[in-house]
């Protein structure tokens, strides 16, 4: 049973922005913090964003700070990520999951992970 789909990617060019989006299942959802990763070839999958189920206290990892803007549609139990002013270094594929440890940034305290969806940027 799928339940997290990652939307959103493309290839863009250098500056450009994206949104990407996580639709969930409820119980999937309701209740949990939600994370943002993403994995470039050859690389570990890295965090890049997380947000509680009130949608406060967003996280993000330093190299996001500034360009990407984690939010969440509990009514529609969807999550976003705004990523601006893109670098090339920012391709990869990006996944969504839930937080399913005390909230940290490491991948193995995530599960539900979605099929990801890919980003490009080009120089």
């Amino acid at each position: 049973q799928v339940q997290l789909v990652e939307s959103g990617g493309g290839l863009v060019q250098t500056g450009d922005s994206l949104r990407l989006s996580c639709a969930a299942s409820r119980r999937t959802f309701v209740g949990y913090t939600m994370g943002w990763f993403r994995q470039a070839p050859g690389k570990e999958r890295e965090f890049v964003a997380r947000i509680t189920w009130s949608g406060g206290n967003p996280y993000y990892a330093e190299s996001m700070k500034g360009r990407f803007t984690i939010s969440r549609d509990n009514a529609k139990n969807t999550l976003y990520l705004q990523m601006n002013s893109l670098k090339s270094e920012d391709t990869a594929v990006y996944y969504c999951a839930k937080d399913v440890g005390p909230g940290t940034s490491l991948a193995y305290e995530y599960d539900s992970w979605g099929q990801g969806t890919q980003v490009t940027v080009s120089s």
